[in-house]
């Protein structure tokens, strides 16, 4: 890898439908917004930031499989993959990228289920409850992570 860091910001299913989907818990941002507001944020802090969305778990799992060699750090909001997925969770430990775990809404305040995670005990870090402002604050850690 270059001198250049680079990030992934993946988001998992139903994340396309932010500004839309349950704006009482998600927000009326969209992801679009969030996505130009993550590659803005990360040139501010020297970042590459490339977003992705997918609502395949599978395409989550290549795309974190690919990071390997060629992201310096993940951040990821695998929306309700986080409380179902073996595989994602499996692919984040081979691809010895570090990664955030990120949550719009904060999901100890909400259902039961919700506050398990499969990522959790891999992660850097989890940030949740802070709606959109949430991808900058992990894109800060993330700086800070690779400092």
């Amino acid at each position: 890898m270059s001198g250049q860091k680079n990030i992934l910001v993946l988001n998992g299913p139903n994340l396309n439908m932010l500004g839309t989907r349950e704006p009482t818990i998600y927000g009326s941002t969209t992801l679009a917004d969030i996505e130009a507001a993550c590659v803005a944020h990360g040139e501010v802090l020297g970042l590459a930031v490339t977003c992705r969305q997918s609502n395949h778990e599978g395409e989550l799992v290549t795309w974190i499989q690919q990071a390997r060699g060629t992201q310096n750090g993940i951040i990821l909001n695998a929306g309700a993959y986080t409380h179902t997925s073996i595989a994602i969770p499996d692919a984040l430990g081979a691809s010895e990228v570090p990664f955030i775990e990120l949550h719009l809404s904060n999901v100890f305040a909400r259902e039961e289920f919700r506050h398990h995670s499969w990522l959790s005990p891999l992660a850097k870090g989890v940030i949740c409850g802070f709606g959109a402002k949430g991808y900058s604050l992990a894109l800060d850690a993330m700086a800070d992570i690779l400092d």
